[in-house]
């Protein structure tokens, strides 16, 4: 089938869909044969080369002024089982042979998604990271795969490598989604002090400071709802005392003769909670 043919298909498929945005390259990056083979990485693993392509294509979005994709592990399994699709029964296509598509597998997978894309490609080189380069300078090299490794309206990104064990081939599936912020937020206790101002009932002021945000992504990032700060006394129980508060500094009375550990972690407003921070210590 035409290429021209199959954009029309898969158009029509997106339509009934009713994707709000999508985009899909069809022409998979030619097989690059280099004239002189490179010795073989044997330490190379296939989940460090997806690793090197996620960084190959997150340093293309960086040169072009747009936010790094964020890895989603659901999409790096689909884009992996693409891969091994075709590297086991020998076909280059954005349609499987039982006529399945990359959609069917994110929509199947319970993901939601408001616009998808797929890139896919194939080399001989003979390590992997030379064919992480080749695979990724090819999809550059063509305006339809460029306009998804530099879309301004995915997020999310899987990558997904296969190498078929007859030919030494490698196919390589990426595929983007425009999904809802899934990603943590970050924190940390940023200063922890004895205050200037007065004891009180013998108790000392100590003023604590923490800082924090959510992580940029290119669309939909959700923000900071809240911040939850926690205390211990020597080494014992974690205690909240801030349990959502979008302040950044508190002034507590402690007892002297202790020591007190604080910490701090963060809520974004699609409901992620964000790892607790290292605890920051002071004795009084």
């Amino acid at each position: 089938m035409p290429n021209s043919d199959r954009r029309s298909l898969v158009r029509s498929r997106a339509t009934r869909r009713r994707i709000a945005a999508f985009v899909l390259a069809l022409a998979g990056a030619a097989a690059l044969v280099p004239a002189m083979a490179a010795p073989v990485a044997a330490s190379t693993t296939v989940p460090q080369a997806e690793t090197e392509m996620l960084r190959l294509i997150n340093q293309d979005r960086a040169a072009h002024g747009l936010v790094a994709y964020r890895l989603d592990a659901r999409l790096a399994t689909i884009a992996r089982a693409r891969s091994i699709d075709m590297a086991t029964k020998n076909y280059f296509d954005h349609v499987q042979p039982d006529g399945h598509m990359v959609f069917d597998f994110i929509s199947a997978s319970g993901i939601t998604w408001y616009g998808a894309g797929e890139v896919i490609a194939w080399n001989t080189w003979p390590t992997l990271f030379d064919s992480a380069d080749a695979a990724n300078t090819g999809w550059l090299g063509s305006p339809t795969h460029r306009a998804i490794i530099l879309s301004a309206d995915y997020n999310y990104i899987g990558v997904g490598l296969a190498i078929q064990s007859s030919t030494g081939k490698k196919f390589w599936t990426a595929v983007t989604i425009k999904g809802p912020d899934r990603t943590r937020g970050w924190s940390n206790m940023a200063r922890v002090a004895r205050s200037r101002l007065a004891p009180v009932d013998g108790k000392v002021p100590v003023w604590i400071r923490w800082e924090g945000a959510d992580r940029r992504l290119q669309v939909l990032t959700s923000g900071l709802r809240y911040f939850q700060v926690e205390r211990r006394v020597d080494g014992g129980s974690w205690a909240l005392i801030r349990s959502a508060t979008t302040s950044t500094t508190a002034t507590l009375y402690q007892a002297p003769h202790h020591r007190y550990d604080y910490r701090v972690r963060m809520r974004d407003r699609a409901g992620n909670w964000g790892l607790w921070s290292a605890p920051f210590a002071i004795s009084i």
